[in-house]
């Protein structure tokens, strides 16, 4: 995916990604790609359920292996949406492929890192360029970077 940012982003989000991996050697193996991670999986699935059939008012959908829960308020989620467990929770902005294409992504890091993952995400940053796990999802696809057609 780095490559395909453009080349003044490429040393930032070359460090984020390294840094995210001396944090990783740093958790217990028990807890990554594990049972343990997948209960946290599935918590977070049940999470991003209840908080879905709370405030969704669109329509709720089986799409690319998620639970899409359409219509949310816009308080109730942040950015363009947000991934939880197995749930894709957002408004009415449009879900494309692409973007479940990035939020796919997330559903994996969720399952590899559980209970772990709301944790680390945050420790991350808010700021997609320099936050390890938006990187690695795909900054254009999660429409953080415009895509820049080859000449």
């Amino acid at each position: 995916m780095i490559e395909s940012l453009p080349a003044e982003l490429r040393p930032a989000a070359e460090r984020a990604l390294r840094r995210g991996e001396r944090i990783d050697r740093l958790i217990p193996r028990v807890l990554l790609d594990s049972p343990v991670s997948l209960a946290g999986y599935a918590w977070g699935t049940l999470v991003g359920w209840v908080w879905g059939a709370l405030w969704s008012t669109g329509p709720v959908e089986r799409r690319a292996g998620f639970w899409v829960f359409r219509g949310l308020p816009s308080w109730a989620y942040p950015r363009g949406g947000v991934c939880v467990g197995g749930c894709f929770l957002t408004g009415d902005g449009r879900v494309t492929p692409a973007l479940l294409r990035h939020e796919g992504v997330h559903r994996e890091q969720w399952r590899r890192y559980g209970f772990l993952m709301p944790l680390l995400y945050l420790l991350a940053g808010r700021d997609p360029l320099r936050n390890r796990f938006e990187i690695a999802a795909g900054l254009q696809d999660g429409g953080y970077l415009r895509r820049v057609r080859p000449r």
